[in-house]
Parts: structure tokens; sequence; C-alpha cells
């Protein structure tokens, strides 16, 4: 199994790439172990489209034509559902028991998901109530990957 964040936008260099990057590589490593393949970044151009309701299409588009059979896709979504880590990590392991070649989580453009990628999804998730910048929302996920690994593995990282 695999997983692969998939990002409309790119994200820059600097101190937030720095932190996405390091949680990534403890991701790749933490997951060895683990029977995780994969740890990816799939940072896809933003839509130039004039209307939103197009460009969150064309890039919803984008998102689902990357999925491969049998992959679970996970989008972000305000109004997706809040999860403790330890439940998002029961959910990845069950997927992986569930011998699941890849999940897909997918952080839209700033108009959001096209109907089609939020239609598709096997998880909505928010990351909490707040609004939070996508560089930042990247981190967040990329964190939490790290850590329901940590919490698979039975590592320390995660505590009560």
């Amino acid at each position: 199994m695999r997983f692969t964040l998939s990002c409309i936008g790119r994200m820059k260099a600097g101190a937030d790439r720095d932190l996405l990057d390091r949680y990534l590589d403890r991701a790749r490593k933490s997951g060895r172990g683990l029977g995780i393949t994969g740890v990816l970044l799939n940072e896809m151009p933003e839509s130039r489209a004039q209307r939103a309701e197009d460009r969150k299409a064309e890039e919803a588009g984008g998102i689902l034509a990357s999925l491969q059979s049998g992959a679970r896709l996970v989008v972000l979504d305000e109004n997706g559902r809040n999860m403790s880590s330890a439940a998002f990590s029961r959910t990845l392991e069950t997927w992986k028991n569930d011998s699941v070649p890849e999940i897909v989580f997918a952080i839209g453009g700033a108009d959001g998901h096209g109907g089609e990628a939020l239609a598709r999804a096997d998880l909505k998730l928010a990351l909490g109530a707040m609004t939070w910048p996508h560089q930042i929302a990247r981190i967040l996920l990329a964190e939490q990957i790290y850590r329901a690994m940590t919490i698979q593995s039975g590592h320390p990282y995660h505590r009560v």
C-alpha cells in the first residue's frame, strides 16, 4: 500500500515546505515496517478557468484521473468528518488490511473540491472547524499520517 497526497497548487520552498518534507520523510521511514511502500506528494496545477465551478470541476477531473484502480479517495473538506488521531489510524489500518493498493488524500484548490471528487470520495475528512491555508493543511495531514503509523507500530510519539 502507498499513500499519495494529491494537492492542487505548488508549495514554494521555505519553512513550510521544509516541515512538510520532514513529516513526509518520517512517514516514509516509519511506513516501511508496516508495509507502506511509499508516501508521495503529487502537486497538480491550479485551473485557470474563470468561474469557480469550472475551476473546481477541472481540478477534480485531474485528481480523479490520477486514481489507480482500487484506490481509496480521502478528500479534505470543511464539511467532512472530524476524527481523532486514533480513529484516523484505525481507518488507514483497516484499508491496509483490506489490501487497498493506495490511499489518495486530496487537498483541493482555493475554491474547494468539485462535486465529482466529493461524490467519489470514500471519506470526507475535516481538519477541525477552522479554515486552514492549504500549505498548513498539507503539513497537518502529513503529520497525522506519520502519527497514524506511530500509533500502529506502538511508537511513543502519540501520547493520549
